[in-house]
């Protein structure tokens, strides 16, 4: 039933915005105030409408369908000062605006260098400072962008807080580039982005553009499958000070305090904010303890603008990333047995299993906790260095430091390069021990990018950067039931305090990453063309040995060509179509390099991206439709076989692909209803993949790809009866995601439909710019499910097999209660 509904959700919304009555048409020109030529390119939003619109090569756009009224219209355009024009409709109507030169170089100059726009062919959601902050009560970064396309989110903790994480289009975060301020985020050897070290970054987050699929090379040299470009706080030109305090189910706190100096002598600005998040979690012992700090200054001239940032977080956190066994869900206490015996737990593991419920957590130890603290430094620079170029730069450097530590039962001496012993003339080969895995790392580089526009229409981008990463991995055995002795017979000395440790492992790996591209849009009438190749080049080098004592020596080096060209038709000052064609390629993670024999080591994977689009908006309705074709070379993905210490394997497929159709709208036919909507469908196959499970190998001509739902559907209907009040309903529907590439429903994810409740309001009050309260209640139907696991199992003989699924259980019906004052 939901299925057939589904389709009908885009269409219906369509047909709904287009038969919106019209009455008047406005049309804007957009000229220089010294010299009157137009400016192609301003960004205009009529007040009281979802309308947003961008000026043609006339300078000149035409608003059609307004009803008569009092409007206010807004105007911006980049190096210049934005102007607001009120007037009162009552027909057809000619609003001129006239743009002065700014006095003051804008953080917009970074936005722009990076970002793509209404005539860029490639599909993309800019998620604002304002949709940012309706949500924004606690929950990390991924739960904030829930209701844009195609993306699915999960908790290991249940409740958004702590480990988070996201997948745009099926593509997991080793696939999905993010970047700060044009900086990478992502862990130079995982490739994830791990958004606990940084709790309640959010609050200090201006704008976030995602692009789905390759993108633009300025968005960030490692785009694949998608790319965040988040953007920090801009200029406020006025002192605040902000308070947001929330408490929320499962003990739920944050408390978050925001400062800004304003611009002070015409020249200089600075911003900071405090952040404390603490949780106890959904699922059993799943605590957070978070903190976090941001801090900036920046000078802003006629002509450039420099702006230092600092920011980092420190997180504690309890592991939950064992999961949750599909007979613990079931409650089959005759499967939650076989499993137990099967996985070795001990008898206190055992008992916790079956007295437990779907809040089970395997850990039990007291300190069971991932432990981390990243800091980051950026120096900004931009420069209108001549009337028509602006240098982009910037220099960065990030420190992080931390450890998982873990509790090991009757672990065997040799598996750390140790001697057995004897105590009282018994041979003694296990000892009980606590453990610390280690990462040490040094992330710095620059970043730099010179733009150069005519007025004729063409704008070309020169751009790059230099990254380099120095990463430490090492582990120590802090703690053990019976003295450690090294293989020469020499004594270690460990004790209950942590005072001493035995490093067991010790490694370094350091990755230089260069690439530099250029990029060329032109317009021409109706028609915008862009270009765009990058070259990469990556030298990746792993010394030492790892955690299973194995010399990782080794040295990767991969120098890739990017290609991407696009192309866009202006139907109309609203509406436009797209496509584009890019290639991309990818490296290997650090576990393809560490779990398979160096001789084995999986290549890069490539990726064919073609996309195509229509855009429209209007007055009362913006709706964005896109098709896509992700044809992947030696696409990585899991093969079902388990390495020496139990780790899943990757390997290179030949030939996979993921096509899709996605539409993203949104309709506000008055001032108190908006409708806001996504449905992402696609199909994604792996061709010819043999699944291994043991000595068993089992060949398919064509499967589904893992965690890749068809069905990906969000809605959003918002109701404000007046000014201060706001209430919303927020629906998420994805369909089945499937654990393996097998495409056997027997190891895979329900698919499952879950609904949010919004309410806010925001007023002034005295003295203060605003009071707001808001409250989310999540999951209102308390529905029992889960949005990603794994699997793993073995052959007892060739038709024989035992599979033991693991799920990640979201929280059911659940609150989070925000409350915002500011100063």
């Amino acid at each position: 039933m939901i299925k057939k509904s589904i389709a009908g959700i885009a269409f219906f919304m369509y047909v709904a915005m287009a038969v919106a009555i019209a009455q008047h048409t406005v049309t804007v020109t957009v000229v220089e105030a010294e010299s009157r030529r137009p400016l192609p390119g301003a960004s205009i939003h009529l007040h009281g409408t979802i309308y947003q619109g961008k000026s043609d090569a006339g300078g000149m756009v035409i608003i059609r369908n307004i009803k008569e009224g009092n409007y206010t219209i807004t105007v911006s355009y980049l190096g210049y000062q934005t102007q607001q024009k009120h007037f009162t409709l009552t027909g057809n109507q000619q609003v001129d605006i006239l743009l002065h030169r700014t006095t003051l170089l804008t953080d917009e100059v970074v936005v722009q260098a990076t970002r793509a726009t209404e005539n860029t062919a490639t599909t993309y959601k800019n998620i604002s400072k304002a949709d940012i902050a309706k949500s924004n009560v606690g929950q990390d970064i991924p739960f904030l962008l829930d209701q844009t396309p195609g993306v699915v989110i999960s908790s290991d903790a249940g409740a958004g807080i702590g480990y988070t994480s996201m997948r745009i289009r099926g593509s997991d975060a080793q696939r999905t580039n993010v970047t700060v301020n044009g900086i990478p985020l992502n862990d130079a050897e995982s490739l994830g982005s791990f958004f606990i070290n940084l709790p309640d970054f959010a609050s200090s987050v201006d704008n976030i553009q995602i692009q789905r699929g390759v993108g633009t090379s300025t968005n960030g040299a490692g785009a694949f499958g998608a790319s965040l470009n988040i953007q920090t706080n801009t200029l406020n030109e006025e002192a605040y000070a902000e308070l947001d305090q929330s408490i929320g189910s499962y003990r739920s706190l944050k408390n978050t305090i925001r400062l800004g100096t304003g611009l002070i002598d015409g020249n200089f600005s600075f911003d900071g904010r405090l952040s404390r998040i603490s949780s106890d979690g959904y699922i059993d012992r799943a605590t957070s303890n978070l903190q976090s700090f941001y801090l900036s200054g920046a000078w802003h001239g006629a002509n450039s603008l420099l702006r230092a940032n600092v920011f980092g977080g420190k997180e504690k956190t309890y592991q939950a990333w064992y999961g949750t066994p599909e007979s613990r869900l079931t409650g089959d206490v005759a499967a939650m047995e076989a499993y137990a015996a099967d996985d070795g737990l001990t008898t206190e593991e055992t008992e916790n299993l079956l007295n437990s419920d779907r809040r089970y957590n395997k850990y039990l130890y007291d300190n069971e906790t991932d432990n981390y603290q990243q800091t980051h430094y950026q120096l900004l620079f931009s420069s209108a260095i001549a009337d028509r170029l602006t240098l982009n730069t910037a220099l960065h450097y990030t420190r992080g430091k931390g450890y998982y530590e873990q509790f090991r039962n009757q672990d065997e001496y040799i598996d750390y390069g140790l001697s057995p012993i004897v105590v009282n003339g018994q041979a003694i080969t296990e000892t009980d021990l606590v453990r610390q895995r280690w990462l040490d790392n040094h992330f710095y580089g620059m970043t730099y990018s010179f733009v150069y526009k005519n007025t004729d229409g063409l704008e070309l981008t020169w751009g790059g950067a230099y990254n380099r990463y120095e990463g430490g991995h090492y582990g120590d055995i802090v703690w053990s039931e019976y003295p450690l002795f090294t293989a020469g017979g020499y004594p270690l000395h460990t004790d209950g305090g942590f005072g001493t440790a035995y490093r067991y492992y010790n490694g370094d790996a350091t990755k230089a990453d260069l690439n530099t591209y250029l990029k060329a849009s032109y317009r021409l009438d109706k028609f915008s063309l862009f270009a765009d190749v990058q070259y990469r080049r990556i030298d990746y080098a792993i010394t030492g040995i790892d955690h299973d004592l194995r010399d990782l020596t080794q040295d990767a080096l991969f120098n890739f060509f990017n290609p991407k060209v696009g192309i866009t038709y202006q139907l109309s000052a609203a509406s436009n179509l797209y496509a584009s064609y890019a290639v991309a390629n990818k490296e290997p993670v650090r576990s393809d390099f560490t779990d398979w024999p160096i001789e084995q080591t999986p290549k890069p994977e490539q990726l064919h991206d073609i996309e195509a689009g229509y855009r429209v908006r209007s007055q009362h309705f913006n709706i964005g439709l896109n098709g896509y074709a992700m044809l992947y070379k030696n696409q990585l993905v899991l093969t079902g076989q388990l390495n020496d210490v139990g780790s899943t394997l990757r390997t290179n497929v030949d030939d996979s692909y993921r096509v899709g159709l996605e539409f993203d709208g949104r309709w506000a036919p008055n001032a108190w209803f908006a409708w806001g909507a996504t449905v992402a469908y696609s199909r994604n196959k792996i061709k010819n993949f043999t699944e291994i499970v043991g000595d068993v190998e089992n060949f398919l001509p064509t499967t589904n790809i893992s965690f890749s739902p068809d069905w990906v559907v969000s809605n959003e209907l918002s109701f404000k009866p007046w000014k201060p009040f706001e209430l919303a309903l927020l629906s998420k529907y994805v369909s089945r995601q499937y654990l393996d590439n097998t495409g056997n429903s027997d190891r895979s994810i329900d698919g499952f439909f879950i609904n949010h409740v919004r309410v806010a309001y925001h007023t002034p009050l005295w003295k203060l710019k605003n009071v707001g309260v808001t409250l989310l209640v999540n999951n209102i139907f308390n529905e029992k499910y889960a949005s990603s696991g794994y699997t793993w199992g073995y052959y007892l003989s060739e038709t024989d097999r035992v599979d033991y699924n693991f799920y990640y259980p979201q929280a059911t019906a659940n609150f989070l209660l925000g409350l915002n004052v500011k100063f």
